[in-house]
């Protein structure tokens, strides 16, 4: 984590050093694109969700170098301010406040946690600040924003769970589960996810065994052991589990040394893939992995820009980008697109034009500079992104497809299907 944290910035001082001058003030204030663009990022490369966090926030830099090369934004450089949320609620709000109040950022990609989005996007609303996150899945948000609680402040890359929750409940009854139990982060995801679970497995026909009595664990929780012995009472077919990584790794440990898992299916979701957690939970007696045949669900990438990222990503880190950096870079795009469509390097600027470059009747674009340069020639454009179309709707919502992965017997995590909700 220290090894990312100051890869990070290093990052940001070397995007920042060469440019200060440019982005100082020109003395009046008066010129929206006089200072260029700021952005911030607000992810989580500490807490429960770091081995995922990390992977997101080192596709930011990536995404701001590669439009610094290609002559930036309003003809200025981006400077990027990067923050680390600590997958906790209170860190997420005071980096917010610092990003928007000292930093006086126009655009943030956060936060990856329902929970730390849910603390930082009223901060975010309130100083006009767009905040677009590549990772929060709770219902709320849509919910939120239809009332108009954001103000337009507010988009994500990554679709709601009132997607992911059917899509989880079908893949069950694909499976032939009947009876169900779930277990669940006490927040905004885990309670979000839950509901909408629980909604389409009943719809098809499916029983929740704890229905009356759910499992919702707090997320400073340690220790595991009645959280394991509840979910998996009341012999059902399989237990959905809606964790974070190092927390979840912890329950499903538990409930092993218990001897409760045996014979139950156990079903994951986004929040649990990271090639870490196999590992977490540890081998049993036997020598295998405790969570060999474990299956679940994430927001997949098949966006028409996702080799390009793919191949950068392997010139950059000689590597593969990992869950949710497809959606963390097209988090990126789009503020910058936005800016160079509005003119100017503000958030009420950016949250005007978000839904234009996203998906507007413009001329299709997968590489974000050919996107700026027609932008700058006065032309329209439609990003389509890494990880998908990105076609942001009026609550700043996403479709989008679902990868179903498992954990092998070696311990890798792998891909092994499709399924999108109905």
């Amino acid at each position: 984590m220290q090894r990312i944290s100051a890869a990070l910035t290093l990052s940001i001082i070397t995007l920042a050093s060469g440019f200060l001058l440019g982005a100082c003030e020109d003395g009046n204030g008066s010129n929206p694109t006089a200072s260029g663009l700021k952005i911030g990022s607000l992810l989580p490369t500490t807490g429960d969700l770091a081995s995922i966090g990390q992977q997101m926030a080192a596709s930011v830099p990536l995404l701001v170098q590669t439009v610094n090369a290609c002559g930036g934004v309003n003809g200025q450089p981006v400077t990027l301010v990067a923050v680390d949320d600590q997958t906790d609620p209170k860190a997420g709000a005071a980096g917010m406040t610092k990003l928007a109040s000292v930093d006086k950022v126009a655009g943030v990609v956060g936060s990856f946690a329902s929970s730390v989005s849910t603390a930082a996007v009223s901060i975010a609303a309130q100083n006009q600040v767009m905040l677009i996150s590549p990772g929060s899945t709770s219902p709320v948000f849509t919910e939120k924003a239809q009332k108009g609680d954001f103000k337009g402040f507010w988009a994500r890359t990554v679709p709601p769970d009132s997607y992911q929750g059917p899509a989880l409940a079908q893949l069950a009854t694909k499976k032939g589960f009947k009876r169900v139990s779930t277990v669940v982060i006490n927040n905004d995801y885990g309670v979000g996810f839950e509901k909408a679970f629980v909604q389409a497995f009943e719809k098809l026909g499916g029983t929740i065994v704890n229905k009356k009595n759910p499992v919702r664990y707090d997320p400073k929780a340690t220790t595991f052991e009645s959280e394991a012995t509840a979910a998996f009472a009341g012999k059902p077919d399989a237990v959905l589990g809606v964790f974070y990584v190092e927390t979840g790794s912890l329950l499903l440990k538990s409930a092993y040394q218990q001897g409760l898992s045996k014979g139950v299916q156990v079903m994951l979701t986004d929040g649990m893939k990271s090639d870490e957690f196999p590992g977490q939970v540890g081998k049993g007696s036997d020598g295998k992995y405790i969570a060999s045949g474990t299956i679940g669900t994430v927001p997949g990438s098949d966006g028409k820009a996702l080799d390009a990222l793919k191949k950068l990503w392997q010139e950059k880190k000689n590597s593969s980008p990992g869950e949710f950096a497809p959606q963390a870079w097209d988090a990126a795009a789009l503020l910058v697109l936005a800016a160079q469509a509005a003119k100017q390097n503000t958030g009420p600027g950016i949250a005007k034009h978000i839904r234009e470059v996203a998906g507007g009747p413009g001329t299709e674009v997968t590489d974000v500079c050919e996107g700026l340069k027609l932008l700058k020639e006065g032309k329209d454009i439609n990003y389509q992104g890494a990880s998908g179309n990105v076609d942001v709707d009026a609550n700043g919502d996403v479709i989008g497809v679902y990868d179903v992965w498992t954990v092998g017997d070696d311990g890798k995590i792998k891909v092994i299907d499709k399924v999108t909700p109905k």
